[in-house]
């Protein structure tokens, strides 16, 4: 147990005001978090059903095209596409969090063929993709972000209840101890006190 003097007694009191301030930060930054989570998460939910979409209209495109031209030609004209452009990560930070934006580098590049040697269903086919790879990068970021606030939102539980059940009752406990422990003593100093007065008093120190 603590040694009950003045000092630790300050000292133990200041590390609850502490804790405390450190207990509400945390507890409002974990509300903030929840809240972008939240809505991320809403998002996330939006741009996957928007993308399911895109992706039924483009692997239909697909299907058409084969019928119109073939699968050679289909395959043929696929060599002249060119590949999707490189994406870049950038962090945006909330409450101390980083988390990650996903953008793409440039504008995804135009197929590389000519529209009077095939036919429109095949250029359909590109726009369809190109419109879901669009998706893809927002999809990806919007889920990127939620496993980052997830792990930093358990970060914060877990420091939240740190110190909500374990270090700030414990400081309490130890304050209380010391308090009642110098209450003693002040106590049985004055006690102390006023016995050696009286025993002075009756040897006749005291006049």
């Amino acid at each position: 147990m603590i040694n009950p003097t003045r000092m630790n007694l300050i000292t133990t009191k200041r590390r609850i005001a502490m804790a405390k301030k450190g207990y509400n930060v945390l507890k409002r930054k974990r509300e903030v978090l929840v809240i972008e989570f939240l809505r991320l998460l809403k998002q996330s939910k939006r741009d996957r059903s928007y993308l399911n979409k895109l992706m039924l209209n483009a692997y239909r495109s697909v299907t058409i095209a084969s019928a119109y031209v073939g699968d050679f030609e289909l395959q043929s004209t696929a060599l002249h596409v060119p590949e999707a452009e490189r994406i870049s990560i950038t962090l945006k930070g909330v409450m101390g969090v980083r988390i990650p934006e996903i953008m793409k580098a440039a504008t995804i590049g135009k197929a590389n063929y000519s529209l009077m040697s095939t036919s429109i269903a095949v250029d359909d086919i590109n726009e369809s993709f190109t419109k879901a790879l669009d998706t893809v990068v927002d999809v990806a970021q919007r889920e990127l972000g939620l496993k980052k606030l997830v792990l930093e939102i358990e970060k914060a539980k877990r420091r939240v209840n740190a110190l909500e059940y374990k270090f700030i009752p414990e400081m309490s406990r130890q304050s209380k101890y010391i308090s009642m422990r110098l209450d003693e003593i002040d106590r049985d100093s004055f006690v102390a006190l006023k016995h050696v007065k009286k025993r002075i008093a009756k040897s006749g120190g005291g006049k």
